[in-house]
């Protein structure tokens, strides 16, 4: 079906369909469920300590054969750690994100480790690309989580970036079905990678009360703020509420910065606080009605998109 897919290829899986490394959600059992599944599944790294990233990755390597990637945000304060974990572990692909790419790409690839980027523009892609890395995702304005200053949506920034580019293409954001899989790939991407509706999983590591709000959620639902510190799109919670009073008074960052505090993502995504916690989810969560295991997911993605894509053949 996917036979001369780059992505495929490349990693060595059966559907060009990637789990995103999602802090507080993005669990070993997770991403073991997703590899198993024909996917490429990712360990979340940026909420972990790394003696946990140590232990999700034993245990990820336990619970599959096939493989997986860890995701690590450039900003995280012990980086260095976590790369050398992940060059112990041998884990097979990297997903690095939040930074300049060129800081570990080289000693990644030296120690046979496939990296990929990932980028909200065509100048950070082109970038991503002078640095060596073997693929980069494109993430557009829809995505959950921290995101990119410019706002360009997922479908305008795939085919600019794929004209710019000639490593192959991953698309993010606002995917959540098998016909945004095919529409993306359609304009250029070589395969899609998936965040939101792989929270609402079975597998998901972040609290029932936070995949219970994903589904529950509207259109215009979400919002993406905080752009003096890092852009990230919100729920709209107490927490989003108490942001907006904060810019009424023209806050200035650091009163930003203190509001935010410390772990307050960890408060609403894995401890389940939907007053007070950071809620990190992308726009598709409008269209996400139920709570499904992830090899569901899997399948139901890649079945709508034959099944959208055979309809189009016979058109």
């Amino acid at each position: 079906m996917f036979k001369n897919n780059k992505i495929t290829h490349l990693f060595d899986i059966k559907f060009p369909l990637i789990q995103a490394g999602m802090i507080w959600a993005s669990g070993w059992k997770l991403a073991s469920t997703v590899s198993n599944a024909g996917g490429l599944g990712i360990i979340g790294a940026g909420s972990m300590y790394p003696e946990i990233l140590e232990e999700h990755i034993t245990k990820c390597q336990k619970a599959t054969d096939k493989p997986f990637a860890v995701n690590v945000p450039m900003l995280y304060p012990d980086i260095d750690k976590l790369i050398q974990i992940i060059i112990d572990k041998k884990v097979p692909i990297v997903f690095t994100s939040a930074g300049n790419p060129k800081t570990y790409t080289s000693l990644l690839k030296s120690h046979g480790i496939k990296v990929v980027h990932v980028v909200s523009s065509v100048k950070f892609s082109l970038k991503a690309q002078e640095a060596g890395v073997d693929a980069v995702v494109a993430e557009g304005f829809e995505a959950g989580g921290h995101n990119g200053r410019e706002e360009t949506t997922t479908f305008t920034l795939i085919p600019m970036v794929k004209k710019a580019l000639d490593i192959p293409l991953i698309a993010a954001g606002g995917i959540g079905n098998g016909n945004a899989m095919l529409a993306a790939m359609i304009l250029g991407a070589d395969a899609v990678q998936v965040g939101t509706r792989f929270v609402a999983s079975h597998e998901a590591s972040s609290h029932l009360n936070f995949k219970q709000k994903v589904i529950d959620i509207k259109e215009g639902e979400t919002q993406l703020t905080l752009k003096e510190l890092a852009p990230v799109r919100l729920i709209k919670n107490k927490f989003y509420n108490d942001i907006q009073a904060l810019y009424q008074q023209s806050a200035s960052r650091e009163d930003l910065q203190k509001l935010l505090g410390r772990a307050r993502a960890k408060k609403g995504m894995f401890e389940g606080d939907l007053d007070e916690g950071e809620l990190e989810i992308g726009q598709i969560s409008g269209l996400i009605d139920d709570i499904l295991p992830a090899e569901t997911i899997v399948n139901q993605m890649i079945a709508e998109y034959n099944e959208v894509l055979g309809k189009i053949c016979n058109k």
